[in-house]
């Protein structure tokens, strides 16, 4: 059922779909007191709290746009994305080192995997969702040509670790909540957030190059621009230390297009087993 709704909503033009969402998330926000508050709390943490307005518009969309993203087909969904320093990717392609792509939860993060997939293979951690329905829908969605999805689990660390010994390229979600035993409490615009220590370990192991990656939105539906940004940080020192270099590189990566970050995500929250961190507390 869900499915067909999404292939439904799929064949919608762009701009409506857009215009949609940024009604839906405006309706959300004001009747989800839950919502409101954790985005509220978020974005006011962030120093960004005048976008209020057009976060909430932004957060929206980024729900619409998901059936147009997953089932609408690859060329007619690439069509709407023009692509920014491919040249940085091709670079690092070429050196044979493998790359790890990190892209926050910034604009259309969905669509991004596509379109690196559309110039060279790729291989993305995913993590399946808690709602059994919506499992086949996003795994038939994400599982397109040169996109291979790698479980959030040890067989899919080891293929990660795999692909980039041999030169290939993987993608990551670097805010996402890690479970139990995968991260660490890190700062991120101020407050400990459990951070995934993943990207730093792969990167000690094989010397990849992490690059940054956003698809922002164009207004009025007009498309997205996906740019490809180099990490500069250091990762020396204790885990907690590279964790937070990566979150200081995702502020600065959100601070290019702040309104657009998905900031009603969850991101301070304790995982089961996880103890509070000292700062704080409560997590």
């Amino acid at each position: 059922m869900l499915v067909n709704l999404f292939k439904f909503l799929s064949k919608f033009p762009l701009p409506i779909l857009h215009s949609i969402g940024a009604t839906l998330g405006r309706l959300v926000y004001l009747f989800s007191s839950s919502y409101r508050k954790r985005l509220k709390d978020n974005i006011g943490r962030a120093g960004y709290s005048g976008l209020m307005s057009a976060a909430v518009a932004e957060s929206g969309k980024s729900i619409a746009e998901l059936p147009f993203i997953w089932c609408a087909p690859s060329p007619r969904v690439l069509q709407t994305a023009t692509v920014e320093n491919w040249e940085l990717v091709q670079a690092a392609l070429d050196a044979r080192q493998g790359v790890i792509f990190l892209t926050p939860h910034l604009g259309c993060f969905e669509i991004i995997a596509q379109a690196i997939a559309a110039r060279t293979p790729l291989t993305a951690l995913y993590r399946p969702p808690r709602k059994a329905a919506l499992k086949p829908l996003i795994e038939q969605a994400r599982a397109r040509h040169n996109l291979e999805l790698a479980p959030a689990n040890l067989s899919g660390v080891r293929t990660l670790l795999k692909t980039l010994k041999k030169g290939g390229a993987i993608g990551l979600l670097p805010d996402q909540v890690p479970q139990n035993g995968e991260g660490v409490w890190a700062d991120f615009f101020g407050r400990p957030a459990y951070t995934m220590t993943l990207p730093a370990k792969l990167h000690g192991m094989t010397g990849a190059p992490i690059i940054l990656s956003y698809a922002e939105r164009k207004p009025h539906g007009a498309g997205y621009l996906i740019r490809f940004v180099r990490f500069t940080g250091e990762l020396n020192g204790s885990a907690e230390d590279q964790a937070r270099a990566i979150n200081a590189a995702m502020e600065q990566l959100i601070a290019r297009c702040p309104q657009q970050y998905f900031w009603s995500y969850h991101r301070y929250k304790r995982p089961s087993g996880v103890e509070r961190p000292p700062q704080e507390g409560a997590a």
